[in-house]
């Protein structure tokens, strides 16, 4: 099957190379004279796009693409495969955009990482939301905390739909026990955007609370993040 490109049709206000426009206009140049926050979203992935497609400048692209997906959270969420329909984008700068994303998910979700304390629910949320809001598959992570609840390290246990045949509680276990870790926090997202828990979501649940009663290795919650709400089994009473 042939791929559709989509087509850029909004050009730029001066028709012509972003060399060719007045420096102050440049964004590479804004960037470097005033600073990254006086650029807009598209002239910011216009510089991590450096050219763009013939009479198409990067910034008209960069409007185009903010344009199309309406919020830089969903645009962050695009694959590869996705943003190289666009005229203009091969594969090098889609990468480029993915990467990009995914830094910048990481640095908002790492600030003092290594001393974390979750204390509730809402510490979680706060902490992840973000990361999870526009990913289009379940991710099942598992929160390593230490004894004051701070946290240690998350490991991501499967990536897809979630069944008790993909999730066993050995996987979930093993990095807790390696770290060695306190007690757990179960995590995952549904994509639907309704937070509230499966049957299988239980039943993994209850596996994995049984488990953990064995190794000694509570496990203190279980959130479903769904895009702007959660679920806590153990506000619930499900834990």
């Amino acid at each position: 099957m042939r791929k559709q490109i989509k087509k850029v049709s909004e050009l730029s206000v001066y028709h012509s190379k972003i060399t060719e426009w007045p420096k102050e206009e440049r964004p590479r140049e804004k960037l470097i004279k005033y600073g990254a926050s006086s650029l807009s979203d598209a002239e910011l992935i216009a510089i991590l796009l450096r050219t763009g497609a013939g009479k198409i400048t990067a910034v008209d692209l960069a409007k185009t693409l903010v344009k199309d997906f309406r919020t830089l959270n969903h645009l962050s969420s695009r694959t590869i495969k996705e943003l190289e329909g666009y005229k203009g984008l091969g594969e090098v700068k889609s990468v480029t955009l993915v990467a990009a994303f995914e830094l910048g998910r990481r640095s908002a979700a790492a600030k003092n990482d290594e001393r974390y304390k979750i204390s509730s629910p809402e510490d979680v949320v706060k902490k992840y939301q973000s990361r999870f809001r526009d990913l289009n598959q379940e991710i099942f992570q598992v929160l390593l905390l230490d004894s004051a609840n701070h946290l240690l390290d998350e490991k991501v246990i499967t990536v897809g739909i979630l069944n008790s045949s993909l999730v066993h509680p050995r996987e979930v276990f093993q990095p807790a026990i390696l770290e060695p870790a306190a007690s757990i926090i179960l995590l995952h997202n549904h994509p639907s955007g309704n937070p509230e828990p499966s049957p299988d979501d239980l039943q993994i649940t209850r596996q994995i609370v049984e488990a953990g009663k064995i190794l000694g290795i509570p496990v203190n919650d279980h959130i479903i993040l769904a895009i702007d709400k959660y679920c806590s089994f153990a506000e619930k009473g499900l834990i």
